[in-house]
């Protein structure tokens, strides 16, 4: 049974009903799972292993990285806990869960992680870990220094509560573990602000830090940065821009930038501050949040850039009732998405998965209780009853001004985003570029490089919204594991995908794509332009995955397009309907029944377009793929015209198939679209 509201108040959260004692209790309710299967306050924040062979600790490796591993799963569970036990604790300092004191209970599993070499719960020290794992790297960093930075945010939310509670001899020895990853070996990434942030509790509490150190981690920080509030997470964007960027460093700003480093502080700022501008709309029109990028088990963690801006002195959402009305609402919304749900919580806390457990999107660095990271999410209960964030009035912003045919578009050149909020299915799809894996990073495609990452339709691990290429000379599938971005033109958004791409060769020789793509009411209408020199090659192309809880298939053609439809319902019994149409290129769409590889239902289905390139060096082979996906959750049936929007087909494309030149399509609507496939190579970047 999934979490139903508590507390609710309908007049103030007219959308969610959630209101900050809903919140709390959300809260115990994710904790309660934990606490009840401990047979008493001495067990250790361990959660029932669920899954072994990807998580760690990973059974295959040696004895001493093993029992490394083993320190960091237990200190990763009480850290990550804390996340959401801190700011319960605030409030309740005598607060019992699973008939256990909490309050008790993460003094002594903090004291013994952190202050007692001798406990099999001690985490180890930074030392204790090079030894334990014999790596000879002298740069390698260790999952300490990630909890170490949880274990500073929960203690400063709760200080009163448990800092102020140690003796100054507890103090000290927190202190002197909590300093030895501060000013050791991190990732020379994201993961320098977790050093900032335990540098700026120990300064805080009167601890000497290396300010040099503290100067060279942010400077670092702030060279990721590509602009609309975005940073660079590794070679790719994604939600580590906002749980960890834009929520660390406006912390660290209130703990220690604004006094001492005050001119990169106000570079941190700003740069929330512009995220804050567009951030909303990522979201959909229910505050859903899309499963996109890396650590999708940490779900709806990514609203916490939003309480990252209120930290800020100067946020641009802090006096402005409104738009705090608009983010509570999505806050609250994509709580609920997740918590709502039946299959959300394995052996009593949130599974490895996005929804119920999902292995395929699971990663080695996570362990069974790594999915807390989705507590950053409820420190929002940091800001007090009376503070305008809870006060707001529930509304759904924007979205209340577009009409049901209106799509609005979010374009972001930096990190090459662009996001499409549609009122007529309330959905948001992102289309995202600047991506580079390895070839065989099938993980990281699903990830990064599939065409459409869809509010409502999850990526599924099948070829879903990825087009495949099958060499018939040689039977080698080949993936887009390299998207460049090339901007949005005449409302036409323009991306390149390399197929096998390996930095090592000439892209000459590998195949490619010219991604084409523009957003109508219901989804998105593709004219990509495949630039293949290897041929004979079948081309496919999967719709998203649809979740198959008993679908109804249904073929329809219409002046030579072809399109399926399924009409069905997902997990939790909500209406689900999902149209894909082609025209040039592909020949014809077939039905594939998949099982496991969706996050929403055991079993789903995709719809797979085919086309074939027949003959080396033929111009007169199409080589514009012409599709459209189009989805929707009301019950209501698409029309013909929904189904097969285009009128007429011309331009030099459609009058020569190989040509150099544009596309012209004239909709049923009235409305004239260009796809122009001149001069993309001058205007790719990464």
């Amino acid at each position: 049974m999934g979490y139903t509201v508590k507390y609710g108040d309908k007049s103030l959260s007219p959308f969610t009903g959630m209101t900050r004692e809903s919140w709390r209790a959300a809260g115990k309710y994710l904790l309660k799972g934990l606490f009840e299967n401990l047979s008493g306050v001495d067990d250790p924040p361990l959660a029932k292993r669920t899954e072994m062979k990807v998580t760690y600790p990973h059974l295959q490796d040696p004895p001493g990285a093993q029992e490394a591993q083993r320190r960091a799963e237990i200190f990763e569970g009480l850290t990550r806990t804390l996340f959401i036990a801190s700011v319960l604790l605030a409030d309740e300092p005598d607060l019992v869960i699973g008939n256990i004191p909490l309050k008790e209970y993460y003094k002594l599993h903090i004291l013994r992680a952190c202050a007692e070499p001798q406990s099999d719960e001690y985490a180890g020290s930074y030392e204790d870990m090079k030894a334990l794992t014999g790596d000879p790297d002298p740069f390698r960093p260790y999952q300490q220094t990630v909890e170490t930075c949880a274990l500073v945010i929960g203690l400063a939310m709760c200080e009163e509560v448990l800092w102020d509670s140690f003796s100054q001899q507890e103090k000290d020895a927190v202190a002197a573990f909590l300093s030895g990853y501060a000013h050791a070996n991190t990732v020379p990434q994201n993961w320098r602000l977790f050093n900032m942030l335990d540098l700026a509790f120990l300064g805080r509490h009167g601890y000497d830090i290396d300010e040099n150190i503290m100067l060279e981690h942010a400077q670092a920080i702030l060279a990721w940065y590509a602009g609309q509030g975005w940073y660079r997470d590794g070679q790719c964007f994604d939600y580590y821009s906002c749980w960890a960027f834009n929520f660390y460093a406006p912390l660290w700003n209130r703990w220690y930038g604004y006094e001492h480093l005050p001119q990169i502080a106000s570079a941190f700022e700003k740069n929330s501050n512009e995220l804050m501008r567009t951030y909303a709309g990522i979201f959909d029109r229910d505050g859903w949040v899309n499963m996109w990028g890396r650590s999708c088990i940490y779900r709806n963690a990514a609203t916490s850039a939003f309480d990252g801006n209120l930290f800020l002195r100067d946020s641009v959402l802090a006096n402005n009732e409104r738009r705090l009305g608009w983010v509570r609402r999505i806050c609250s919304g994509a709580l609920l998405q997740f918590l709502s749900r039946d299959d959300l919580l394995a052996g009593g806390v949130p599974s490895l998965g996005f929804y119920g457990q999902f292995t395929p999107l699971v990663q080695g660095y996570s362990c069974a209780e790594s999915p807390f990271w989705l507590g950053k999410a409820f420190l929002c209960l940091h800001l007090p009853a009376d503070h305008l964030f809870w006060r707001a009035v529930e509304n759904e912003g924007e979205w209340e001004m577009w009409g049901p045919g209106e799509v609005h578009e979010t374009v972001l050149d930096g990190p090459g985003l662009v996001f499409t909020n549609h009122p007529a299915n309330g959905e948001t799809i992102l289309r995202s570029a600047k991506v580079m894996k390895a070839p065989d990073d099938l993980h990281g495609m699903w990830n990064y490089a599939k065409l459409e990452y869809n509010t409502k339709y999850p990526w599924d691990s099948s070829d879903a919204r990825q087009y495949v290429l099958l060499d018939r000379l040689g039977e080698k599938e080949e993936r887009a594991n390299a998207v460049f971005y090339a901007g949005v033109r005449d409302g036409v958004l323009y991306r390149k995908a390399y197929f096998g791409f390996r930095r090592e060769v000439e892209t000459h020789w590998m195949q490619a794509a010219v991604l084409a793509d523009l957003p109508v009411p219901y989804g998105i209408l593709r004219a990509d332009r495949l630039r293949l020199f290897k041929r004979p090659t079948t081309v496919t192309l999967g719709s998203y995955g649809f979740p198959d809880n008993g679908t109804q298939i249904r073929r329809l053609s219409r002046d030579g397009a072809q399109a399926v439809v399924l009409t069905g319902q997902d997990a939790c019994g909500r209406p689900r309907q999902m149209a894909m149409t082609i025209w040039n290129g592909f020949t014809e769409l077939e039905i594939v029944h998949s099982e496991g590889t969706n996050p929403d239902s055991r079993c789903s289905i995709i719809i797979r377009a085919r086309g074939e390139m027949q003959r080396q060096y033929d111009a007169s082979e199409p080589c514009v793929f012409l599709s459209q996906v189009i989805t929707r959750e009301d019950g209501v049936d698409f029309s013909e015209d929904e189904i097969f929007p285009i009128r007429e087909i011309g331009g030099d494309v459609a009058e020569n198939p190989g040509i150099y030149g544009t596309l012209r399509l004239v909709m049923r609507d009235g409305s004239k679209y260009v796809f122009d496939y001149n001069d993309i190579e001058g205007r790719l970047t990464l």
